[in-house]
């Protein structure tokens, strides 16, 4: 050991001998100055222009030192351009001196040569860290509650990236005595390494391990604030190994032995690598540690308590991947390990899934239809092949409509990507959407998962034979968005549930349903349909009754032995850019206690969305408890009692056609003990607010909570059993703390006062050197 201090000492008064490793550290600090301090400055310009409630400001630890851009993800990215510069010379100095042959005639040992230099680059790497330090500290001053845990495991990721790249340019010194090829050669190999992950990637085994040895993005987990111990392992073997390589070529120096000997070394290396590599990243030898303060990085208690659930078996992913949908790329070979890898959060607790992935060709049912529109006058199997050919993809691999339906009908789920998982028999779907995310997140995730531990998902079934909206259309004032859109993230096929319908006229309503919903029925309902609906209210049957202005005839009989009643008229609401007729509505403080999202909206002051509504009126002689969901705006809106006529010029406040100006309730809550369970009613007087345009409709720069208040609508009528609650503690790290001239202070400190100090100090012992 101290052999090997003593090396390392007399390397590292070698290297700060040298002006190019004063250089690299002087280029080093300013580029970090120049990306902290350009982050900073834009974050704080957002902060000075939006106020003191800037609420577009959140985890500002992620957003200066971690996203794209930011201080970590910067010079890490450009960390290739100076360890070159620095281990060009480690051994190929020696080398070319010939000071080699006198180490080798020592009593020095090789691999003490060797683990030396090496200390003296981990010592270098050190400093590198600390420069970068500099910065995680004024951090710390900088941004209020920032995230401490997340910076100390991206500085430990970059450390280890530091010390992988010296140990490859240890051994690119070893095999050159001219210092440019040993830095070229340290460049091509680091870009090689970054590159092989994408190396024949339609050979399973090789694709495992080509992907095991790729250096792109390795760091990324710990700069995200996870350590998994496939990640620490990656840099100590890779590390290892070409310092082992150096090891190899040194004492090779002083052998003669045939190359074939020598050759078998060097691939015995190799392969123990990949071995203990391979079986020290399969899942369930996999551990994890999250440093963010907030276990960003795990999945939430409440998901995690439904994965581990699935603890009686295997749990069996099947990827069915349509070439001629647009994501069809998502399924192919060369990208099925990064696919694999985003469900590392799921793998940390359930390491026993399996994965497979099913390639075919079949007709589009969905938006990407239009991309055939560039192959007129070819059948699908012509049109697939010129796909496969465009692609470099075997047609081969890809199954034949004929072979996909026998298999599986995925017409249901319009021929796209998807993903069918299977537990103990029982299987369900999970989807991608359309929208900027693109795949399932944790709440649709753990959806699935929590129906395949059920006997029967909760159900919501849809009334017909009155004329009521559809859940099948697309239509503008339809339902099928909210309930069974494969694409749309919030469907509620896509948060747990089962949707149906049923007919009141034919059939008697099923006692195990989790609600019925009674949607705006135009015609009056038979005896027959009424007896029944008023039958499951009796026993206890949840229910959502959505009511519209002019049909009080046809469903105020039915909501009479509520006691609720649709009121005369129409809520009136004119506004210089919105229809008069559109109500937007207040959350009351009982709806914000549904679900986290609608409290969120409540305290933002966010409002629903209703065209056409009227209000509601209750009396408390039906044993219910009745709360307001929504209500009126006073201020702006009246209850118009004569017909409201939206383009026949400015609608006024009569009161002498008995208009009146008050706050009404629009939804309302009923609920009461039956059989010993809470029966729970929903009652509203607009059913336009959850029909297909009022989910994406915008209203200016008005923010509503259509979206979410739907939903919770669902979840308190499901006794919160679904939609999945994975919603996360806000971070508090959502404020500079700097002023505009403090910002200037700190540049010049950063940008000029550190680097002239650094220079300096280059310089006195560079010149200190010279004249000794």
């Amino acid at each position: 050991m101290k052999t090997i201090i003593k090396i390392a000492k007399t390397e590292l008064r070698t290297l700060f001998y040298s002006p190019i490793v004063w250089f690299l550290m002087i280029a080093f600090l300013v580029q970090c100055g120049l990306t902290y301090m350009g982050t900073l400055e834009r974050y704080l310009n957002y902060q000075e222009s939006g106020g003191m409630d800037a609420g577009f400001l959140t985890n500002l630890t992620h957003g200066v030192f971690l996203d794209r851009s930011a201080l970590f993800d910067t010079v890490m990215e450009k960390l290739y351009l100076y360890i070159p510069l620095l281990t060009m010379g480690l051994v190929a100095r020696e080398t070319s001196s010939g000071t080699m042959r006198l180490l080798y005639s020592s009593p020095v040992k090789v691999w003490q040569i060797v683990l030396g230099k090496y200390a003296a680059t981990m010592v270098y790497s050190l400093i590198m860290v600390a420069i970068a330090g500099i910065f995680m500290v004024a951090g710390i001053y900088n941004i209020q509650s920032i995230d401490i845990g997340i910076l100390l495991s991206a500085a430990l990721g970059f450390y280890l990236l530091l010390c992988t790249y010296a140990a490859i340019g240890l051994f690119m010194s070893c095999l050159t005595t001219y210092q440019v090829v040993a830095a070229v050669c340290t460049f091509v190999t680091i870009a090689a390494l970054s590159y092989i992950g994408t190396l024949w990637q339609d050979i399973s085994f090789v694709r495992d391990l080509t992907y095991f040895l790729s250096l792109a993005g390795r760091a990324r987990n710990m700069q995200g604030g996870l350590i998994s111990t496939s990640d620490v392992l990656y840099f100590l073997l890779v590390t290892g190994m070409f310092l082992a390589f150096s090891y190899l070529k040194l004492k090779g120096g002083m052998e003669s032995r045939p190359l074939t000997v020598k050759g078998a070394r060097y691939a015995i290396i190799v392969v123990l690598v990949l071995l203990i590599g391979y079986v020290s990243s399969r899942p369930r030898f996999t551990g994890y540690y999250d440093t963010t303060a907030y276990k960003a990085r795990t999945l939430t208690p409440n998901v995690q308590r439904i994965v581990k659930e699935l603890n009686e078996g295997p749990l069996e992913v099947t990827v069915y991947n349509n070439l001629l949908n647009r994501y069809s790329y998502l399924g192919l070979p060369q990208y099925q390990n990064n696919y694999i890898g985003g469900w590392q959060s799921y793998l940390r607790f359930k390491p026993d899934i399996s994965f497979h992935f099913v390639n075919y060709y079949d007709s589009t049912f969905d938006a990407s239809k239009e991309d055939l529109k560039y192959y007129k006058g070819k059948n699908l199997e012509e049109v697939a092949r010129q796909k496969a050919k465009g692609q470099n993809l075997d047609i081969n691999m890809f199954k034949t409509p004929e072979e996909i339906r026998k298999k599986i009908d995925l017409k249901p789920e319009l021929n796209r990507f998807v993903l069918q998982l299977r537990y103990k028999g029982k299987a369900t779907f999970l989807r991608i959407f359309d929208d900027v995310g693109l795949f399932p997140n944790e709440t649709e995730v753990a959806a699935a998962f929590k129906r395949l531990q059920q006997t029967r998902p909760p159900r919501i079934v849809f009334l017909t034979g009155e004329l009521e909206r559809s859940i099948h259309k697309s239509g503008e004032r339809e339902y099928r968005k909210l309930n069974n859109e494969p694409t749309f993230r919030y469907a509620l096929i896509n948060q747990g549930f089962d949707v149906d319908t049923v007919s009141a006229q034919t059939s008697d309503i099923p006692a195990d349903i989790a609600a019925l919903v009674v949607a705006d029925p135009k015609a009056s309902f038979s005896e027959t349909a009424l007896t029944r609906i008023r039958e499951y209210i009796d026993k206890g049957g949840n229910l959502l009754v959505a009511g519209e202005p002019g049909k009080q005839a046809v469903l105020n009989p039915l909501l009479q032995s509520l006691g609720v009643q649709l009121m005369d008229g129409v809520i009136a609401q004119p506004s210089k850019d919105l229809a008069p007729d559109l109500a937007l509505s207040y959350l009351t403080g009982t709806a914000a206690t549904f679900t986290k999202p609608v409290a969120n909206a409540f305290g933002d002051s966010m409002r629903v969305s209703m065209p056409g509504a009227t209000g509601l009126t209750w009396n408390n002689n039906n044993g219910f408890t009745v709360k307001p969901l929504l209500i009126s705006d006073a201020a702006r809106s009246w209850i118009k009692k004569d017909r409201l006529v939206t383009d026949s010029g400015e609608v006024a406040f009569s009161a002498a056609n008995g208009d009146e100006r008050k706050s009404v309730p629009l939804a309302l809550s009923l609920s009461r003990k039956v059989n010993g369970k809470e029966q729970r009613i929903i009652v509203t007087g607009d059913a336009d607010f959850v029909s297909n345009n009022e989910l994406m409709a915008k209203r200016g720069d008005l923010k509503t909570a259509n979206f979410y208040f739907s939903t919770s609508l669902f979840s308190w009528l499901c006794y919160g059993e679904y939609p999945i609650d994975a919603t996360r503690p806000e971070t508090n790290d959502k404020r500079i703390t700097l002023t505009p001239n403090g910002l200037q202070v700190l540049k010049i400190f950063l940008l000029w006062v550190l680097p002239g100090m650094l220079l300096a100090t280059g310089a006195v012992i560079l010149i200190m050197r010279k004249r000794r």
